[in-house]
């Protein structure tokens, strides 16, 4: 597959996931000559410098900030051309609005806001969650008005896991034997959800890969950006909250808008654990960090009465249970009391072949039910595929690659989420990348095999999708 792109690609960012994805624009995108695109890297440091030399492309080593932004982007960018930000600390609302003012197309993989609002004391929690980071982008979505597409949060999750659960809707609904089309839009997605009983929505994720050389005390290890990692996991613990739901965790907190389809909780995700299933791994500890489809997905699945009110909603939320190294890391970054590590080290070219990283939607509903749909990709089949790349890394990096391919081709769709966009289309793209694609039905819930040794906690539901049951202690 080759696309007709005549503008230029200006990427903010040079670490892992920046590089990841330099193949794959490379090898898809294709100008008015038939040659690729020139692609510039803005970053913070030398990180990505190599890769940059080694495929003749532009390098500048200028960290982004709100006084210098303008300055050093927009002699960069003309009209039809395209800003891709991979960076940490650089705020998305700010470069979109930059891109609108110059008709240029806009992707990144995650809302960001400038370095230090996600810890400003100053500032109030609820004001530095995902959901106030959402509700601030859909403000500038009404106020900016059609335009130059933008496309938010699109890389694997979030971004692809919208499309492996419109996906997994459909699945599910024909092995019910339900007479269920393709929904047209945000109602029908939702009345499918509500029909089908879904109670939860997981992005349930297990990643097995592994180095030659262990994690070393002081470092912190991961298989993508540590950066990324850590900021999102010192932001509070936070999901969309479901209409079945019974109780409030004690430490919840609702948001000042009644409407809103999300809580947080007052302790970071990367101290939250809850109970997940994948197919691979069956029953994980995962930990419950805060990304955007949970708000996003959970609010596009809500259904509505002619008043307004919520009637349906699923629970959604991100679980996930990193690599061996990365959860050693969080311990020790726990015990420093959430002050980073000195030393980083992101697992690429010393990552074993054997290791995997499955990432999935996962559905549960009646009893015990669940429905797993997405990506099982290993180290080795990754490396086949494209340079630069581990197997986390590659699946983040395709489904830019499908936003980036979305946005090429609609160019004229203002700002958008992942679940505005055509689920089939974007997964037509990114799945050449993503190893096993595919869907696994099972019978679990967060009550199967529970220990017993301790008494249950008194008042305690027998209702099995209840958010109390999947928190660990």
């Amino acid at each position: 597959m080759q696309i007709a792109f005549q503008g230029q690609i200006v990427i903010v960012g040079g670490g892992a996931i920046g590089c990841a994805v330099i193949p794959l624009l490379l090898r898809h995108l294709r100008g008015a000559d038939g040659e690729p695109p020139r692609i510039d890297i803005i970053t913070a440091d030398e990180r990505g410098a190599a890769v940059a030399r080694q495929h003749g492309l532009g390098f500048t080593v200028q960290p982004l900030t709100r006084d210098n932004y303008v300055g050093v982007l927009e002699p960069r960018l003309r009209a039809g051309d395209l800003l891709l930000n991979l960076s940490v600390d650089v705020s998305s609302i700010d470069l979109v609005r930059l891109c609108h003012r110059l008709d240029a197309l806009y992707v990144d993989t995650c809302i960001e806001p400038w370095a230090g609002g996600y810890y400003d004391a100053e500032v109030p929690i609820a004001e530095r969650t995902n959901y106030a980071l959402r509700r601030q982008a859909l403000a500038l979505r009404d106020e900016l008005g059609a335009g130059p597409t933008a496309v938010l949060a699109h890389g694997a999750n979030p971004g692809l896991i919208s499309h492996f659960a419109k996906q997994a809707l459909l699945d599910a609904a024909a092995a019910a034997g339900l007479d269920a089309p393709v929904p047209d839009g945000r109602a029908g997605w939702a009345a499918l959800a509500q029909r089908l009983g879904v109670a939860v929505v997981h992005c349930a994720e297990h990643d097995s890969q592994r180095g030659t050389t262990p994690k070393a005390i002081g470092e912190f290890v991961n298989t993508w950006s540590v950066d990324g990692f850590i900021s999102e996991g010192l932001q509070p613990a936070e999901l969309g909250w479901g209409t079945h739901e019974r109780a409030l965790p004690a430490d919840a907190h609702t948001h000042a808008d009644a409407d809103a389809p999300a809580i947080f909780l007052l302790r970071p995700g990367a101290g939250t654990r809850v109970r997940t299933w994948t197919p691979k791994a069956g029953p994980i500890a995962g930990h419950l960090i805060t990304h955007n489809e949970a708000i996003s997905l959970a609010d596009y699945l809500t259904v509505r009465d002619a008043a307004g009110r919520a009637v349906y909603r699923p629970t959604v939320h991100y679980a996930y249970h990193p690599c061996s190294d990365a959860i050693l890391s969080l311990h020790e970054l726990a015990g420093r009391g959430w002050q980073a590590q000195p030393r980083q080290r992101i697992l690429l070219d010393e990552a074993l072949p054997d290791g995997h990283d499955e990432l999935g939607a996962l559905l549960m509903y009646g009893e015990d039910r669940v429905y797993w749909y997405g990506t099982t990709l290993d180290v080795a089949a990754a490396r086949r595929l494209a340079p630069h790349n581990n197997a986390t890394s590659l699946q983040v990096a395709a489904g830019v690659l499908g936003a980036v391919v979305w946005a090429i081709t609609q160019p004229r769709a203002g700002l958008v989420e992942a679940e505005d966009m055509d689920h089939a289309q974007v997964l037509a793209t990114a799945r050449p990348y993503l190893g096993e694609l595919a869907g696994f039905h099972g019978r679990w819930n967060p009550l199967t095999d529970r220990y017993h040794g301790m008494p249950r906690p008194a008042g305690e539901s027998d209702a099995p999708w209840q958010l109390a049951h999947f928190l660990l202690p």
